[in-house]
């Protein structure tokens, strides 16, 4: 699978919309870059770079089942 980036000019954006509608979902799926998108975008190349500086912080299974269980039993007596 490919993932291209376009910069479309209004005059064509019409056009070329109609001719991928004729791919299903399956073949095209179009990623429109939201604020969202971009804000999560962002949020997920910073988390990229604190793991490739080595300043990520890593979790075994064992201390995040022990931090839910934490979490759980904190928030029971609320109920």
């Amino acid at each position: 699978m490919h993932t291209i980036r376009l910069k479309i000019h209004d005059k064509a954006y019409k056009d070329f919309m109609s001719i991928i509608s004729k791919f299903s979902t399956d073949e095209i799926e179009i990623i429109h870059e939201t604020e969202k998108f971009l804000r999560d975008k962002a949020a997920l190349l910073d988390e990229l770079s604190e793991m490739k500086e080595g300043k990520a912080k890593y979790h075994t299974l064992d201390e995040l089942e022990n931090s839910l269980e934490e979490t759980i039993k904190k928030h029971e007596n609320n109920l």
